[in-house]
């Protein structure tokens, strides 16, 4: 199947406040978000024509906002109501949702005072991001050589995107070696997460998750614990080291983009698709899509 350029599609993208054309959708080349990072992203999942925990979102989106020093031109309720305009316009059923926000072109150095500050919605119909074959089988992670910075030295707990750099030099790294994705540790060796999802263990029937000190607390991962709790499994967040991976019975890694993804190769170790992550997944889908049958 063709896979046409982001930039290529037809439709509409909201872009401060109007409707445009999805090709016109542009902003200069020398924008603030571009050359210096000053970009704040979401990620929202559209299942049977609804948008899942819209608010958290939001309210994330916002707090990143503020972590970057942007101040938002529109309240929660409008870029809510922009959203749900959005997926409406371009028809969605099952697909994603991707607001972003960045600083302008009236400036250009590290200094940003005076830049206007963009919001744009871009949505599209895309039903995994894993291949069904990677999700059948447990998709593969290589340890990453980059490290996830500490909290001291950058907003950690904002979804921005300069955060991502690593992550795509990690993927793409992973990719060329035959592995699907990366798995990111932190300055200490710690195991923290995948290049853009939450991950999980399961240690003798009990769900370990890494402490979110220096990475994002997701939306999925803590609907995930939510669910594990809610039928009897016992969730522990700790510090968790890579050697200790070759112990655990399960993995699975959540996101809004990736739902409630198995793991079946961590470097050269391999992991079997257990109960525990086929209940949740099974839970999860249940939750976000009305219309989910097994």
């Amino acid at each position: 199947m063709e896979i046409i350029p982001f930039d290529k599609r037809i439709g509409f993208i909201w872009l401060n406040g109007v409707f445009v054309e999805w090709q016109n959708a542009t902003t200069h080349v020398l924008n603030h978000g571009l050359h210096y990072g000053s970009c704040v992203f979401e990620g929202l999942r559209v299942y049977a024509s609804n948008i899942y925990k819209l608010e958290k979102h939001t309210d994330r989106l916002f707090h990143s906002a503020n972590r970057m020093g942007i101040e938002i031109p529109y309240s929660k309720e409008a870029l809510n109501q922009a959203q749900l305009d959005t997926i409406k316009k371009m028809k969605i059923d099952y697909g994603y949702i991707r607001p972003v926000i960045w600083r302008g072109s009236e400036m250009m150095a590290i200094s940003a005072q005076k830049n206007k500050i963009n919001v744009a919605i871009a949505t599209w119909e895309w039903p995994s991001y894993f291949s069904p074959e990677d999700r059948l089988k447990g998709i593969s992670l290589q340890t990453a050589d980059w490290r996830r910075p500490p909290s001291n030295s950058i907003p950690t707990d904002a979804k921005a995107a300069g955060l991502y750099m690593i992550c795509t030099l990690s993927k793409h790294k992973a990719e060329k070696e035959g592995f699907t994705d990366a798995l990111m540790l932190d300055v200490d060796g710690k195991v923290c997460e995948s290049t853009g999802s939450n991950i999980f263990f399961v240690f003798n029937g009990e769900l370990h998750t890494p402490i979110p000190h220096c990475f994002l607390d997701g939306i999925t991962r803590q609907t995930a614990i939510s669910i594990a709790k809610n039928n009897g499994i016992k969730v522990v967040e700790r510090d968790i080291f890579p050697e200790e991976i070759k112990e655990a019975q399960e993995i699975f890694l959540t996101g809004s983009a990736v739902e409630i993804t198995p793991v079946g190769k961590i470097d050269k170790q391999e992991f079997k698709i257990g109960e525990i992550t086929k209940l949740i997944s099974e839970l999860y889908l249940k939750e976000v899509d009305t219309n989910y049958k097994k």
